[in-house]
Parts: structure tokens; sequence; C-alpha cells
């Protein structure tokens, strides 16, 4: 008996745009939530110390919801909206509630929860997205997949970032408002954000295809070695078992012991939550690992647990890569607004007009480097093709790192727009080069979920900056925010020369 193995088509340019254009609503949300968010805190009363712990509720949910949504999301198809589409549907139709929401916060617990649940419905209609050019796209055409995906995040985020600073400067918007107050220019920022990301992805929703799970099943992407479909005997599942004990054993071991120390030191109350999670990731081993003794293969949980635990050899290398990229643009998110205001306009009052003109030129400095990523994202496939992927986002990412450490030398405020651009191009190249080398390394039942798994390692870096930034910059930079983003740029140039020991596979 034979079987008829088939090639995925070569979509067109067009085809491209179509299934990447919602990334452009789901970044208008990142972009307002990155530029405004740390603003929204600081006004309803936030010290600069606690704004990390703040924005942990972003990467905590991302690190929730992304490998689900992925494991789901491998195992739906609905005949109108196919596999990953009804994922993006409800995840735009949540977000954009979310964020009409956000700026009416009346209080800043309000507003931490809002983000929690913002960030939430954000990932469900991202998460998908990155498995869908690995479904839909020959080996050959993912780089310009998520170079398209790049293009519309860059564009998104440029608009995005820049509508606070547009709506006072072209249509006269207040951008200041009484203490404890959001300003209307935020406020109709994040509506028109709302109204722009359920109709960019609703573009997507009715304009893409998706091939049907037994189709699907018949591809085999040229130039690429085919990974079989995992099928295992009961004594590989026991096997495995033990191993998920015994690395759940050590990690919950770790955690507590960090717990006790962090109760002996007595250092800050965020540091606890690395070694919680540490703590709880191991009784979810354990517990997974017991489950699968009693023959409760099939089962999600168990499935998610022991996948997490056998993630092909590049997704590791590329892991630590993400860990160091990640956690200076977490840096730059959460103290780039602090470190202006303070570093080069010389005010720390959130009520003043000087302070909401920094953070208001932040917004545009965000933009700047947005626009610079939509830009460049069309070129580096074209580098990549002539060198390497790895070397392209060595590159990228070199010049990044050196671009926020030279925020620091900086005293006049345009100037800031030279280290935008350097920025820029490691941004473009975060978003498409680290997916474009691990599409092909994923088993294609797998994609979604591994895709989401991937989310890991963008998640757990801003973690660990949510938890040990503050720390850092109270208790060894006396509060100057600016030597986070010197921190951060230190950890971008590692990324970028560990990129090169990537096993890329074309």
């Amino acid at each position: 008996m034979s079987t008829t193995t088939l090639t995925k088509p070569r979509l067109t340019f067009w085809q491209i745009w179509n299934m990447s254009f919602g990334f452009l609503g789901i970044q208008f949300g990142f972009a307002l939530q990155n530029a405004n968010t740390s603003r929204i805190f600081e006004t309803l009363g936030a010290d600069v110390e606690q704004i990390p712990i703040l924005w942990i509720a972003a990467p905590l949910t991302g690190l929730l919801v992304q490998p689900v949504v992925g494991y789901f999301s491998d195992r739906t198809w609905h005949p109108k909206l196919g596999r990953r589409r009804p994922y993006f549907l409800v995840g735009a139709i949540l977000a954009s509630i979310s964020l009409c929401l956000m700026p009416n916060s009346p209080t800043l617990w309000v507003a931490a929860g809002m983000l929690w649940i913002m960030d939430a419905s954000i990932n469900i209609s991202m998460e998908p997205f990155r498995a869908f050019v690995g479904d839909n796209l020959p080996s050959d055409q993912r780089t310009m997949g998520f170079a398209m995906q790049s293009f519309f995040i860059g564009t998104g985020a440029v608009i995005a970032s820049m509508l606070p600073w547009m709506l006072n400067n072209w249509f006269g918007v207040a951008n200041t408002a009484g203490e404890g107050e959001i300003s209307d220019a935020v406020k109709w920022s994040y509506y028109l954000g709302a109204i722009v990301f359920l109709l960019a992805v609703l573009w997507t929703v009715f304009n893409s295809h998706e091939y049907p799970p037994e189709e699907l099943k018949q591809f085999a992407d040229t130039g690429e070695e085919e990974i079989p479909v995992e099928e295992l005997t009961k004594e590989q599942y026991t096997a495995r078992a033990s191993g998920m004990r015994k690395a759940g054993a050590i990690s919950g071991g770790i955690g507590l012991l960090g717990v006790l120390a962090l109760v002996q030191a007595e250092l800050d109350k965020e540091l606890y939550i690395l070694a919680g999670l540490l703590f709880v990731v191991g009784v979810l081993w354990v517990a997974a690992a017991a489950m699968m003794r009693q023959g409760r293969y099939e089962n999600g949980f168990v499935t998610i647990m022991s996948d997490l635990l056998r993630m092909p050899k590049t997704m590791q290398q590329l892991a630590v890569v993400q860990f160091f990229s990640w956690f200076a643009l977490f840096s730059m998110w959460i103290y780039t607004t602090s470190a202006v205001t303070k570093h080069i306009y010389g005010t720390t009052d959130a009520t003043s007009l000087v302070y909401n003109e920094g953070a208001d030129w932040v917004g545009f400095l965000f933009a700047v480097y947005n626009g610079v990523a939509a830009l460049v994202a069309f070129g580096l496939p074209y580098l990549a093709k002539h060198t390497s992927r790895r070397f392209t986002h060595m590159v990228g990412l070199v010049i990044g790192g050196l671009s926020l450490i030279s925020i620091y030398f900086i005293g006049d405020p345009n100037w800031l727009l030279l280290p935008m651009i350097g920025i820029g191009i490691a941004w473009a190249s975060i978003l498409s080069m680290p997916y474009a080398m691990l599409a092909g390394a994923l088993p294609p039942d797998k994609m979604g979920y591994y895709m989401g798994v991937f989310n890991f390692f963008i998640v757990i870096p801003q973690i660990v900056a949510a938890t040990i930034l503050g720390f850092i910059v109270g208790r060894f930079f006396s509060g100057e925010a600016v030597f986070a983003l010197i921190v951060g740029g230190g950890f971008m140039i590692l990324a970028g020369l560990l990129s090169l020991k990537v096993d890329d596979k074309y």
C-alpha cells in the first residue's frame, strides 16, 4: 500500500498578507500596553520600584495561556473557521473589551488586574498566529511569512505608540488630568485600539485558508527532514514518568529551598515569585508523572508537562537566545518612561507637564523603533538568504544591545531617535528569525503546542526581570532606571553571540 506525499503549495504575496494582517491589531493592543501601562500605574500612585511587580501579570498570563491554547488549537477543527482562526476571533473580542476598560481603572490594583485580563485575551489571539505560518507555508516561505508578521507588528505599533501624542498635538485631546486620573488622550487611544484590534483580526479570519487535518497530514515540506508523529510503548511512557518525577523533585526542591532562603534573608517579597514558580512547576511534574503511571497517557495535562521536557534541540538552543533577548526588551518596556523622564527631562512628578511631555516622547520613540522594524522586516529574509538566519539574528541583536546602552550617554531627547533605529533592527529580527529557525524543527502535529511552549522563553525572562529589576534598581542603582537599560543592552548582545550556536536546518 502506498501513500501520496504532497508538497504545500507556495502562497502569493497577498495570501501571506491576508493571513498575517491580524497581527496589525494584535500589536495595536501590545503597543498601547507597552507604551502606556507604566504611565497608568504611576498616575494611579505606583512608585518606580513597584512597577516591575505590577507588570508581572502580563508574562504570567502568557506562561499559562499560550501552551494551553496551542495544545487545543492543534486538536481543533471547525468546518468554517478551521483550526487556528476560532482562537483569533475569541481572543480579539475579549481583548477589545479589555482595551476599553483598562484606562478607566479607578485604582492601581484594578489596573493591575485589568492588565492580567487584557494580556490573557491578547495571548489567545496571538499564540495560534505563529503556528498558522508553520501550517500553511512551505519551508522556503516561512522566513517571509514571519517577516510579514514583523511588518504588521511594526506598523501597528508605530500608530498605536504615537496615538496619545497624535491625539494631543493634532486634535487637541488633553494629555494631562488631575491626580489619580488617566488623561483623555490615553483613554481615546485605547478605545481606537480596541476597534482596530477587532477589525484587523476579522480580516484574517475571513480572508485566509487552512488545510483540513487529513490534508495537512499528507504534506511533507521539501528541503526539511520529515518529523514523524511520535508513538510510544507502555515501557517508554513509564520511563518518561520516571524522568518527570525526578525533574519535579529537583525543581520543587530548589523552589522550596529558595523560598526558605528568602524568608531567612528578609529580602523583597517580589523575589519569592521565582522560587514559588519553581516549586509549583515541580509539583505539576510530579502530578503528571503519577497520572502517567496510572496509564493516563492521552490526558492533555500529562501531554503538556511531558513534552515540556523533550523539546527539539534547535528549540532548546533558541530558548537561551530568547531568554536574554526578551529580558532586555522587558527592561526597556518597563523602564524607558522612568529613565527618560528622570535622566533626561529631570522629573519624577507624574502630574507635571514636563513628565507627560517626556512620557509622550517615549511613546513617539517606541513608534520610531517599531516603524524601523516594519521597514527592515522585508530586508531580513534577503540578508538571511545570502548569509544565514543565525548570522542575521546575531547582527540585529548586537546592534540593538549597543543602542540600549547608548541611552545613558544621551542628554538631548532628540538624539534618542538614533538608538531607536538600532532597537528597531533588533526588534524586527526578534519577531521573525527565531520563529523561522524553529518552525522546521517542530513535529507538525504539535506545532501549536511547541509554539506556545516557546513563549515560555519570552515569559520567563520577563518574570525574572519583573521580580529582580525593581530590587536591583532600588537597592544598587538608587532608583536610577536608566541603569536597567544598560543591563538589558548587555543581555541583548549576549543573546546575539549565542544565536550563532543554534542548529538551524533549512
